[in-house]
């Protein structure tokens, strides 16, 4: 089959801030909870920051003729909320406005449109310090950013996502300690889940308001949580691993609420936040937005929580480990990116949907030549845009694809250890070279491309 693609279709790249800029403490920029997390001993692998990260700050306009010599029509960026807001709230640094002002125009010029990320999970630490996304004030806080980037960009953004994987920031960030603040309390991450949650619905009328002509949504990591075997002991087990990571967040967003089961599991563990869910905070988290971002990576096969003898045997199987991205991120399979689309529109209706993150974790990097032949990611890339095909077939309505990411960066807590750019970054010296996937999706896009982008 070869894959077909509607006519409007978008081909892009995505990066984040804190991963890419580097420039972490000049041009009044203020201290992020990554800034502290990164800096605190112990926290990331090889004891790596983003302090220089890529050198974006300083080296976007080379970035951008990287993009445009990849024939790229559209590329996502987050923006720094300390580089704006230093305290999070109140003066605002006007030199970090001026350098995505520029970004912005840049991009533009280069015929490359901007999908601006407003939180990658880079809090002003001077808000952690009073609680952080676990106390309200931090979502009023994050309407005040949005309402100042949106006023500045927004006569030319015109795609806009408020938050980034908002399970990973609350998760990750608050239960299980692995990404900043680094807590380990599952009431607060339930309490920053409400919260991030509030921040977006509260900022989509005043993205509204300074935008009147954009696209407005969020980019959610969603997962499909497939049972290990068809007992009823590993459905139950996947359904609420389900709710816990998709649900929670899909629900609320569509209008349903938080999913009674979830909500009753937390509730038997007296750890449900009731206290912090206000009347009418519900209809505030469900503002209608036109579109959600999609990051798929892989699936996760759940086995239930009991003795293997009590079980039915196990039917479902990753792929061999030796066949898994690096990292530990799981195995390739397509298949879960073409069901998690054809979930997402069949069972919530939402009108547009972009893959904002797609990618996988491959070391390869130069050889004698200075060519880097990371064939491994081209397959993966190429499975994956085609269960997307499938989906469009389907009747999905995908606007675009977003590949994680445009260069090699700081990984989080796993710092430089992992690769997923199209292009390879020397961390020393930060030069960059595009590997073969990246001269691959060149010309796939070269050749699937319909449109000129000025007119998406």
């Amino acid at each position: 089959m070869t894959p077909s693609f509607p006519s409007d279709f978008l081909w892009g790249a995505a990066t984040s801030a804190y991963q890419i800029e580097g420039a972490w403490n000049v041009d009044g920029k203020g201290d992020s909870i990554w800034d502290t997390f990164s800096h605190t001993p112990g926290k990331i692998r090889n004891g790596d920051n983003g302090d220089t990260a890529c050198g974006h700050y300083y080296r976007w306009r080379e970035d951008i003729a990287l993009m445009q010599s990849l024939g790229l029509q559209a590329y996502r960026f987050s923006i720094s909320w300390p580089r704006i807001l230093p305290a999070g709230r109140g003066a605002v640094n006007a030199a970090g406005l001026d350098f995505y002002d520029r970004l912005v125009d840049g991009l533009l010029e280069a015929n490359i449109l901007p999908f601006v990320t407003l939180y990658h999970w880079d809090l002003p630490q001077a808000l952690q310090d009073e609680g952080g996304w676990t106390v309200r004030a931090t979502a009023e806080a994050f309407v005040e950013y949005a309402a100042q980037v949106s006023r500045r960009l927004g006569d030319r953004v015109k795609h806009w996502m408020t938050f980034n994987e908002p399970a990973v920031s609350a998760f990750l960030g608050h239960e299980r300690g692995m990404h900043a603040p680094g807590w380990q309390d599952t009431r607060a991450a339930l309490r920053a889940v409400h919260h991030h949650l509030l921040a977006h619905g509260w900022s989509v009328p005043v993205l509204r308001e300074n935008c009147p002509d954009a696209q407005i949504g969020l980019a959610f990591d969603c997962f499909p949580f497939q049972p290990a075997s068809p007992s009823a002991a590993d459905y139950h087990a996947a359904r609420l691993e389900d709710g816990r990571h998709n649900r929670l967040f899909l629900d609320p967003l569509y209008g349903r609420g938080y999913p009674a089961d979830v909500v009753e599991d937390y509730q038997m563990r007296a750890l449900w936040p009731e206290e912090v869910i206000q009347p009418g905070d519900l209809a505030s988290i469900a503002a209608q937005t036109d579109f959600l971002g999609i990051n798929y990576y892989t699936r996760v096969i759940v086995r239930a929580d009991i003795p293997e003898e009590e079980n039915l045997p196990r039917t479902n199987f990753y792929a061999p480990q030796s066949e898994w991205m690096e990292g530990g991120w799981g195995d390739n399979y397509p298949d879960g990116l073409y069901q998690t689309l054809c979930r997402l529109h069949f069972e919530y209706q939402i009108p547009r949907l972009y893959i904002t993150e797609n990618g996988a974790s491959y070391s390869d990097g130069p050889d004698e030549h200075g060519e880097i032949h990371d064939s491994r990611r081209i397959a993966y890339l190429q499975t994956h845009i085609q269960a997307a095909a499938r989906a469009i077939q389907s009747g999905v309505p995908l606007a675009g694809y977003f590949v994680w990411s445009l260069m090699d960066n700081f990984e989080w807590a796993l710092g430089y250890t992992m690769r997923l750019g199209l292009v390879w970054v020397n961390f020393d010296t930060l030069e960059r070279i595009p590997k073969a996937s990246a001269l691959w999706y060149r010309d796939w896009i070269a050749q699937h491309a319909r449109i000129p982008q000025a007119s998406a």
